[in-house]
C-alpha cells in the first residue's frame, strides 16, 4: 500500500519547485556607456610665480629711484628722456606690486569642446588666472617706450601718432584675447594684435630710420641698436602669450617668469642703456617742456648744433 504521507510529501516537492523563482538563461542587456561631467580645471599662480613677482617689483622700484636721481642731476632742459624712462618703471613698479600682493588678476573662462564618435560630445571648463594689471602696465609703459625711441630718432608727429595708436590697439586686443571664451575669439583678437604690432615695426624701421639719418652718426647707431633690441624683445612677447595664455602649454608660473625676464630687459635695461649712451648727445628741450605756457609753446627735440 501507498502511504498517504509519502504522496503528500511528493506532491509538495513537485509544486514547491514551481513556486520558487528560477534564474533565466536569457542574456542580460548590455550597459550603455555613460558620460561623466568633467570637473572644472583651475590654472593659477604658485609659489614660484609669486616669488618672481616680488623680485621684479624690487628691481623695478630700485630702477625707478635710480632714474629719478639721474633726472635730478641734469637741468630740466635735458631731462626729457630721464622723466619718460622713470615713468616707465614707475608704472611697472605699481603693476608688479599689485600682482605680487594678489590684486590685478581675474580668471578667464575657457570652454574646450571635445567631439566623440560613439558618445555625446563633452565640454571642459578651464579657468586660467590672467593678470589684467599687466595689460594696464603695457597700455601705459609701451607708449612711453615708443616715445623714447621716437624722440631719439626725431620722428614727426604724424608717425608718432600712428605708432602710439597701433600700440594701444595691440595691447587692448591682447587683453580681449586673454579673456576670450572660445578658440575663435582668442586667436581672432590675437591676430589683430599681431597686425597692429607690424604697424609699429614699420613705423620704427622705415620712418624712424629715415628721420634719424638727419642726426649725428652716434645717435643713428644708438637708435639702430636699441631699436633693434626693443623689436626683438617685443617680438618675443606675442610668442610667450601664444604658448601661455593662448595654447596653455605653459603653467601660469612659467608664463610669469618669461614675462618677468622680458619686462626687466625691456624697461630697466633699456632705460639705463638709453640714458648712459645718449648722455653726451642729448639736446636741450625748450618751449613748454622747460618754461611752461609762458614761452612760445614749442617743443623741440634734436641734436645740439
Amino acid at each position: 500500500m501507498i502511504d498517504p504521507t509519502q504522496v503528500i510529501e511528493a506532491f509538495g516537492k513537485k509544486t514547491s519547485s514551481l513556486l520558487v523563482p528560477t534564474h533565466s538563461h536569457s542574456p542580460s542587456p548590455t550597459a550603455l556607456p555613460t558620460v561623466v561631467p568633467n570637473v572644472p580645471i583651475y590654472e593659477r599662480v604658485g609659489e614660484t610665480g609669486s616669488k618672481t613677482l616680488w623680485v621684479v617689483f624690487v628691481m623695478m622700484f630700485i630702477s625707478t629711484l635710480a632714474f629719478y636721481y639721474m633726472a635730478w642731476r641734469v637741468p630740466v632742459q635735458k631731462r626729457l628722456f630721464h622723466v619718460i624712462t622713470a615713468l616707465i618703471t614707475t608704472f611697472a613698479t605699481l603693476s608688479y606690486f599689485a600682482m605680487a600682493t594678489g590684486d590685478g588678476n581675474s580668471f578667464a573662462h575657457i570652454v574646450v569642446k571635445e567631439v566623440h564618435k560613439h558618445t555625446p560630445d563633452t565640454v571642459e571648463h578651464v579657468f586660467r588666472q590672467v593678470f589684467w594689471a599687466r595689460y594696464v602696465d603695457w597700455a601705459l609703459t609701451t607708449p612711453l617706450l615708443l616715445l623714447d625711441l621716437a624722440f631719439l630718432a626725431g620722428m614727426n608727429g604724424a608717425n608718432i601718432t600712428v605708432t602710439i595708436v597701433a600700440d594701444l590697439i595691440m595691447v587692448l586686443t591682447g587683453l580681449f584675447a586673454a579673456f576670450g571664451h572660445t578658440e575663435g575669439q582668442k586667436w581672432g583678437w590675437y591676430t589683430m594684435g599681431c597686425a597692429a604690432y607690424l604697424v609699429i615695426v614699420y613705423q620704427l624701421v622705415v620712418p624712424g630710420r629715415r628721420a634719424v639719418a638727419a642726426k649725428s652718426n652716434s645717435t643713428a647707431k644708438l637708435f639702430a641698436s636699441i631699436g633693434g633690441f626693443t623689436l626683438i624683445l617685443w617680438t618675443l612677447y606675442p610668442i610667450v602669450w601664444g604658448i601661455g595664455d593662448g595654447a596653455r602649454k605653459w603653467s601660469v608660473d612659467t608664463e610669469i617668469i618669461a614675462y618677468a625676464v622680458l619686462d626687466v630687459l625691456a624697461k630697466p635695461v633699456f632705460g639705463f642703456w638709453l640714458l648712459f649712451a645718449h648722455a653726451k648727445n642729448v639736446s636741450s628741450t625748450e618751449g613748454f617742456w622747460a618754461h611752461g605756457l609762458a614761452s612760445e609753446g614749442t617743443l623741440r627735440v634734436g641734436d645740439d648744433e
